[in-house]
């Protein structure tokens, strides 16, 4: 069974791929688009791909809940965002939303267990 591209991702990564991360799958894109959907005022934020990791996307909710995926490319979590018509920023230039750091405090518990939002990029 052949893998379709439905969101772009091997189109508009690039022909380098980051050794030690794996590569973003369909999975990581509609993870953001189910809590993009489930939660009010959502946000993208798009992190630059590093040498240890591909390209991932910050999607913040009003409260400060968030959750971060692997994209493949900032091209792929744009069309994703234009789809939604939410908006999106660069957190290099934009940083992270204050209400981010303030649901960390309020939920530190949380953030221990790898398996709820905000936990760590799966």
């Amino acid at each position: 069974m052949q893998f379709r591209d439905r969101f772009g991702i091997r189109r508009w990564r690039g022909a380098t791929v980051t050794k030690l991360d794996r590569e973003a799958t369909s999975d990581d894109i509609e993870a953001l688009i189910a809590f993009a959907r489930s939660r009010q005022g959502v946000e993208f934020f798009v992190e630059p791909e590093t040498f240890a990791t591909d390209t991932t996307a910050v999607a913040v909710a009003s409260d400060g809940e968030w959750t971060r995926r692997r994209v493949g490319s900032p091209k792929v979590i744009g069309k994703v965002a234009r789809d939604l018509a939410l908006p999106i920023y660069d957190v290099q230039i934009t940083g992270y939303p204050a209400r981010m750091r303030k649901w960390n405090e309020r939920n530190r518990e949380r953030r221990i267990d790898p398996g709820t939002p905000g936990a760590s990029v799966r």
